[in-house]
C-alpha cells in the first residue's frame, strides 16, 4: 500500500509537472522562433545591401575598364542582384555594350536598362 502511495505521488507530481512546464516551455520556443525570424530577417537585409554594394562597385569597375565606355556617363544601382543602368550614353552601341559588361558581372541577376542618348548637334 505504501508503494501505491509512493506512486500515486510521483505521477502526481510528475504530471502537475508536466502540466506547468509545457506551456512555458512551448511560449518560449515561440519567442526564441521570432527572435531568430527577425534576426534572420535583419541579417538578411544587411547581407542583400552588402552583396549589392558589392555588384554596384563591380559593375562600375567593369565599365570603367572597358575604354570604348570611360568617357560615358553612366549611373549603376542594384538591388536584390537586379543591375539598373541610368545615364546618358553617345550611341545604342556604347548602350548595348554597357549592358553586356554588366550582365557579365558575378552576382547579377537582370539588368534594367533605363540609359537615353546624349543628343550631338
Amino acid at each position: 500500500m505504501l508503494f501505491l502511495n509512493a506512486i500515486n505521488s510521483f505521477l502526481v507530481f510528475f504530471f502537475a509537472a508536466l502540466l506547468v512546464w509545457l506551456p512555458a516551455s512551448s511560449v518560449m520556443a515561440a519567442q526564441e522562433k521570432e527572435h531568430l525570424e527577425m534576426a534572420s530577417k535583419t541579417g538578411r537585409r544587411d547581407m542583400d545591401e552588402n552583396a549589392d554594394l558589392a555588384i554596384t562597385a563591380r559593375v562600375k569597375t567593369a565599365i570603367s575598364e572597358e575604354p570604348s565606355l570611360r568617357d560615358e556617363e553612366i549611373g549603376v544601382e542594384t538591388s536584390q542582384g537586379n543591375v539598373r543602368l541610368t545615364g546618358r550614353v553617345s550611341s545604342i552601341l556604347v548602350m548595348e555594350k554597357v549592358i553586356e559588361v554588366a550582365r557579365e558581372v558575378q552576382g547579377v541577376r537582370a539588368v534594367k536598362d533605363e540609359m537615353q542618348f546624349k543628343w550631338q548637334y
